[in-house]
């Protein structure tokens, strides 16, 4: 067989092969402590649970569904009213995605032909560059650097670049740096799209998950948003509705209805009990959020306390779910390091390395277990004496 040279520029995936080793572990009954994938273990308040509950058990809900309800766009535009103080037509300047990562690896199938070019952080979530790579777009990699606290620089962005540009990819709250953006920066950011004329998207997944009384709202709330850009939402960390797929696309309508026109050959929309959950969830108590948000926090709080007591260091996150963590002196790199700690403690991370060259030196750590289980992380490491190369 042949396939595509497109899919030459994929391996596989990191996610896939740290399952890999995961699933080898548990095989051999050997310990495994998975701190390596974003996969929320808290589940969605009980009365989103109920409405999903009831919704399945009706008959009629299981045709497709080919779009929104109205009932969900109404409540996606009232939730950002309330929310994020942004106003938004809800027929217009709406639209569901299977999860924000549906969306991240399509939109540039809306703005890219062959050698077109797009503006991808680095580092990056893998997907801000592998849905470019689909559209066979070229990627130029907008540096985020430490020295900068991991918020891009626009003006080392070149001009000859910058005129080429069809779209730009930018996330804050940051996965995987867990840095948080300056009001100044997206006002730098909305000035340098409309100077190049460069389509926006905003990945606003981790709007929720702030740490220590801090707080961020929404890319769109910023004047002139709107005309420049979209930003995707999710409900899979603040809702705890990962496995049920359901993001927005919110903002400039020419781009929303782009994706809507994408989305209509590609899927026949979010199965209709979803969409019903969802609107509980958006519309319904929002005490569960503050909930979520404080169990992120301490779990962050235990495990870099626990983990500084055995001699591994790591700077606390101001957001995300996420600790970008520097790994231990003695170690060759993010790789060796991280496949040295499966292999001794079973305890897995996520080498930087896998979101772009500049988190060689990082592993990225990822808050889904609860204190017991991280306590016994820290347990593992210590008696396995590896940090004491």
């Amino acid at each position: 067989m042949q396939f595509s040279k497109r899919l030459d520029r994929f391996g596989e995936g990191v996610f896939s092969s740290l399952l890999t080793i995961k699933n080898r572990r548990l095989a051999n009954g050997e310990l495994v402590i998975d701190l390596s994938v974003g996969a929320p273990n808290i589940p969605p308040a009980k009365h989103i649970i109920d409405v999903l509950v009831e919704e399945v058990q009706k008959p009629q809900n299981y045709v497709y569904a080919i779009s929104d309800t109205a009932e969900l766009q109404d409540a996606a535009a009232a939730w950002y009213l309330r929310r994020y103080g942004v106003e938004l037509d809800p027929r217009s300047e709406v639209s569901s995605l299977l999860g924000s990562q549906e969306g991240l690896g399509h939109i540039a199938l809306a703005f890219a032909d062959e050698g077109d070019y797009i503006l991808v952080p680095e580092p990056c979530y893998p997907v801000f560059g592998d849905g470019p790579a689909i559209a066979g777009a070229q990627i130029y990699h907008m540096p985020m650097l430490a020295e900068k606290d991991y918020i891009i620089d626009l003006r080392d962005i070149p001009t000859d670049i910058a005129r080429k540009a069809k779209l730009m990819t930018v996330s804050y709250p940051n996965n995987p740096t867990t840095a948080v953006a300056p009001d100044s920066f997206y006002h730098d950011l909305i000035a340098f799209a409309k100077e190049f004329d460069i389509a926006v998207l905003h990945d606003n997944a981790y709007s929720e998950l702030v740490f220590d009384g801090r707080t961020t709202g929404s890319f769109l709330a910023y004047e002139g948003a709107k005309d420049v850009g979209v930003e995707f939402n999710s409900l899979s960390k603040t809702y705890g509705l990962a496995g049920a797929r359901v993001g927005f696309c919110l903002g400039n309508r020419e781009i929303v209805g782009a994706v809507k026109t994408l989305k209509s050959n590609m899927d026949y929309g979010i199965f209709l009990p979803i969409q019903k959950a969802a609107v509980a969830a958006i519309t319904g108590d929002q005490s569960c959020v503050e909930t979520t948000r404080m169990a992120y926090q301490h779990r962050r709080d235990v495990l870099c306390e626990a983990f500084d007591a055995i001699g591994w260091h790591i700077d606390k996150c101001v957001s995300t779910m996420f600790l970008w963590a520097k790994i231990p002196d003695g170690f060759e790199s993010s790789q060796d390091f991280a496949s040295q700690l499966v292999e001794k403690t079973g305890v897995i991370v996520t080498p930087g390395t896998a979101f772009g060259p500049s988190g060689e030196g990082f592993v990225r750590l990822a808050l889904v277990q609860d204190e017991d289980v991280i306590l016994k992380a820290a347990a593992a490491i210590r008696d396995s004496g590896l940090l004491r190369k």
